[in-house]
């Protein structure tokens, strides 16, 4: 079973990411900031990563940043899901590093179809 990072600061879609990716047979470690994730991602070594763009403190752009320029962690696959819905928002996380772009709202089919692509 394949395991997923979810780093979401809205308590509300953490849960309903973390819910989508539990029913579809994906193992789920949670984080409400990048910062968590940045940790857990070391010490827990997921599959996969689904992150927020808005967050305090730390973006997601900025979480793809490090994981990618961190040896432990780069080779990590990066889902960014976010309401940010430009073709600019699109390019710059590509560019950070993410794999996939999903747009907010998004359905469970959307979401498992990207994590997905991404896992083998």
């Amino acid at each position: 079973m394949a395991t997923v990072l979810v780093v979401e600061d809205t308590l509300s879609e953490l849960e309903l990411i973390s819910n989508f990716l539990r029913e579809s047979g994906y193992s789920v470690i949670g984080a409400t900031s990048a910062k968590e994730a940045l940790h857990k991602a070391v010490e827990q070594k997921p599959d996969a990563i689904v992150t927020d763009i808005v967050m305090p403190g730390m973006s997601g752009f900025e979480l793809c940043r490090k994981l990618k320029n961190n040896p432990a962690t780069e080779q990590l696959p990066i889902i960014i899901c976010s309401s940010k819905d430009q073709e600019i928002d699109r390019f710059w996380g590509m560019k950070q590093g993410a794999a996939v772009y999903v747009t907010k709202p998004f359905t469970r089919e959307e979401l498992v179809r990207a994590v997905k692509s991404v896992v083998a």
